[in-house]
C-alpha cells in the first residue's frame, strides 16, 4: 500500500537482513539518521520486551529496526533500543494530562519496551499503530544506546495515507476531533529536525494491520 516496498519485497529484504536505508542500497554510504528532540513522555521502565502493548487496543504493528554504523554500514549487534509512543487515543504511559481529557496514565507502562539487536543490527517490536495528538503527526520515539552512552535519540514517521487509513479503520482511534490531526508536511518538527524524511519508515500491509522498517544510521562514541 505504501510508496516505498511491495509487501513481499519489504518481507524479503527484513528476511535478508539487508534493510537499506529509504533511496540508499546496502552498497553505498549509510547517513546518519537525524537527532529530534525527545520530548516530554521519556522513560526508562527497564522493560525488555519485543511485545509492549499490553491492554492498548488498535491496529497491529510489527516494527523492525535495524542498526548500523555510518558511514560503513556494518551491522551492530547488541544495541539497545527503545521506543515510546502514543496510544490510539494520542496518550503517552507514565504521565499525568493525557489525551483529549487530560487523563493521567501515571504508573502505566503500555507501548513502551527495549529491545537489543541481533546479529544482523535488528530489532523487532510487537506493538499497535501509534495515534496522533493534537500539533503532531504520527511517530513512534526511539533511542539507541551504544556503550552506555546514546547514540541517537530520534522519532519514526509514517506515510500520511497510512495514517489517515488507520484512523478510519479501527474504533480504537474514533471519536476525537479531526481538526487536531495535522499531515507530516505541516508537522514543524519534522521540517526542522528532518526535511529529508530520513526517518520515514517503509509501511506494508501485513495480515490485519502493517510492518514498518526503518534502518537507523549512527555513530559510535569516538568513531
Amino acid at each position: 500500500m505504501d510508496e516505498g516496498l511491495s509487501r513481499r519485497t519489504a518481507l524479503a529484504v527484513l528476511a535478508a537482513g539487508t534493510l537499506a536505508p529509504r533511496g540508499v542500497s546496502a552498497a553505498e554510504v549509510c547517513p546518519l539518521t537525524p537527532q529530534a528532540v525527545e520530548g516530554p513522555f521519556y522513560l526508562d521502565p527497564r522493560l525488555v520486551r519485543a511485545d509492549i502493548r499490553e491492554d492498548r487496543q488498535g491496529v497491529p504493528l510489527s516494527l523492525s529496526l535495524r542498526v548500523v554504523a555510518t558511514p560503513s554500514c556494518g551491522a551492530l549487534a547488541g544495541a539497545r533500543v527503545d521506543v515510546w509512543h502514543a496510544d490510539a487515543q494520542g496518550r503517552y504511559s507514565g504521565y499525568p494530562g493525557q489525551g483529549d481529557r487530560g487523563a493521567s496514565t501515571v504508573g502505566r507502562t503500555f507501548l513502551r519496551g527495549t529491545q537489543f539487536t541481533d546479529g544482523a543490527g535488528i530489532a523487532t517490536f510487537r506493538t499497535i499503530y501509534p495515534g496522533w495528538y493534537p500539533g503532531r503527526t504520527t511517530h513512534v520515539h526511539v533511542k539507541v544506546i551504544l556503550d552506555a552512552r546514546t547514540a541517537l535519540t530520534g522519532q519514526i514517521y509514517f506515510p500520511d495515507a497510512a495514517n489517515a487509513a488507520v484512523q478510519t479503520r479501527s474504533p480504537a482511534y474514533g471519536g476525537r476531533p479531526a481538526r487536531g490531526r495535522i499531515s507530516n508536511d505541516r508537522d514543524g518538527l519534522l521540517r526542522e529536525d528532518d526535511p529529508q524524511r530520513r526517518g520515514l519508515a517503509q509501511v506494508t500491509e501485513e495480515g490485519e494491520g502493517y510492518a514498518a522498517i526503518l534502518t537507523l544510521g549512527v555513530r559510535r562514541a569516538g568513531a
